[in-house]
């Protein structure tokens, strides 16, 4: 019996984060490439005794492949996303390791959902308001601000800290939505307890937090791709626990859980990353990510093949 050996890597920029991944297949006896979900497509023969559905996917057998590592989802219409993740939906429900699946993206891309889902599992997380409604919005900012809170709006689907605007008055809220996309996610903004702005990165796999670190840096917004600084940490227990419980609230294979601390001491989620950059915390980490992940993930085809891993 001739086992699959392929593994889809789904990005549109394999970059540095694609030879990472590749590279540790390769050394675990794995052959992998990189595909788009734009070059991916559904083939439905439903006019024969067979009624066969393929999920095609270029440069990939359906005998061949083993798993598929999603790195990104891209961005398109409303239509274009949907037919997307149905791919990875469909990968799933036919029994093939999706890693992370279409749901725990959805879950995690989708920050209405996250903040919910942190929220009614008891995990701490700033206090948010979404809405579509021009007029609520505005009444939010009224309200907050007059109690003297400050706030932050975001894109719904937005990554890496572009379009983060900080709200103290109702004077600060944008006249263009286009980035927004009509829906309006605000969060209380949290305050910070040092001169340097800073938060916590905890990448948890397979429910467990490995690695984490501080990024701190003279703007309030503390993405390493704006310019914050990383510096390894050493394994904190409170840090550890709220990340791990973050990443079972929403269901997920991995992740890089933000989060940050009020003025009062306390730590809360902020988000839930799906498709985590990790190329900061590999500079200051001491073992490698990307093989770490590759293990998690290669464990679950094994079990889905029902085949021992050996160590």
């Amino acid at each position: 019996m001739t086992l699959p050996n392929q593994i889809a890597i789904i990005t549109d920029d394999p970059g540095w984060h694609g030879r990472q991944l590749k590279s540790a297949f390769t050394k675990r006896g794995f052959e992998s490439g990189f595909v788009s979900l734009v070059d991916c497509h559904l083939a439905i023969r439903g006019q024969n005794s067979a009624h066969e559905t393929a999920i095609v996917i270029p440069g990939f057998s359906a005998e061949n492949l083993a798993g598929v590592f999603v790195r990104g989802v891209p961005g398109g219409s409303l239509e274009q996303v949907i037919l997307r993740l149905d791919i990875l939906h469909l990968l799933y429900d036919t029994g093939m390791i999706v890693y992370n699946n279409g749901r725990a993206i959805e879950r995690t891309v989708d920050k209405a959902m996250t903040s919910f889902l942190l929220n009614f599992h008891g995990i701490p997380t700033p206090d948010t308001w979404v809405c579509e409604s021009r007029d609520q919005v505005r009444s939010t900012i009224l309200e907050q601000t007059y109690k003297g809170n400050v706030l932050v709006m975001k894109p719904l689907f937005g990554s890496q800290g572009i379009g983060l605007i900080k709200i103290e008055s109702i004077e600060d809220l944008p006249d263009d939505f286009e980035l927004y996309g009509d829906v309006f996610y605000i969060q209380k903004y949290i305050d910070k307890t040092a001169d340097k702005h800073h938060d916590w990165r905890v990448y948890v796999i397979n429910g467990r937090a490995e690695a984490m670190m501080l990024r701190s840096g003279e703007h309030w917004i503390t993405n390493r791709s704006q310019g914050a600084t990383c510096e390894f940490m050493r394994h904190d227990p409170q840090l550890a626990k709220l990340a791990e419980a973050a990443v079972k609230a929403v269901d997920i294979d991995y992740a890089g859980v933000d989060l940050m601390q009020d003025e009062q001491g306390h730590y809360l989620v902020t988000e839930v990353n799906s498709v985590p950059a990790w190329w900061g915390l590999q500079k200051v980490c001491d073992f490698n990510i990307a093989e770490r992940m590759s293990d998690h993930f290669l464990s679950k085809v094994a079990s889905s093949l029902k085949i021992e891993v050996l160590k």
